[in-house]
């Protein structure tokens, strides 16, 4: 045997000997003491997104500044009787004469159950003369009419 044909030999045998110790398992120690019962974890439960116009509430913090951002803290409950899918909240800033001045868009990436409360924080760059703002919501079925409280009942 040459031994341009001897390395891929040996080659060979090195890899299959690396492989079988790779994937060889260890036996699962046995022990005399029975661990405790738990309970079977709790199945999630798939609920149907919302086509068309989903409903929510939402509470509004006060708009702080923070370094050179002004913040907004949202909290948001899901009053439809399905999942909304992908929530979008656009926050608009407006100078006196009503024009935009600044904004931002946060997103909600997880389908936000019937019930379920998040927040989300809108941060936004601090501009001179900022009076007022608007947040608009949207879902990637459809529309959301928000309604504004002070408490979740």
């Amino acid at each position: 045997m040459t031994r341009f044909a001897l390395a891929p030999a040996l080659a060979a045998v090195f890899c299959a000997a690396t492989v079988s110790a790779a994937f060889a398992q260890a036996k699962p120690a046995t022990s005399t003491a029975q661990p405790p019962a738990q309970a079977p974890a709790a199945r999630a439960k798939w609920v149907q997104p919302v086509k068309g116009a989903a409903t929510i509430e939402v509470i509004r913090g006060n708009p702080k500044q923070v370094g050179k951002e002004v913040w907004t803290v949202l909290k948001i409950r899901n009053t439809s009787s399905g999942a909304i899918a992908l929530l979008r909240a656009d926050e608009y800033w407006y100078d006196a004469s009503r024009n935009m001045v600044t904004g931002d868009t946060q997103r909600h990436r997880q389908p936000l159950n019937p019930g379920e409360i998040i927040e989300i924080t809108m941060k936004s760059p601090l501009k001179p003369n900022l009076t007022q703002s608007q947040i608009n919501f949207a879902h990637a079925n459809g529309t959301i009419k928000a309604t504004g409280v002070k408490q979740f009942k």
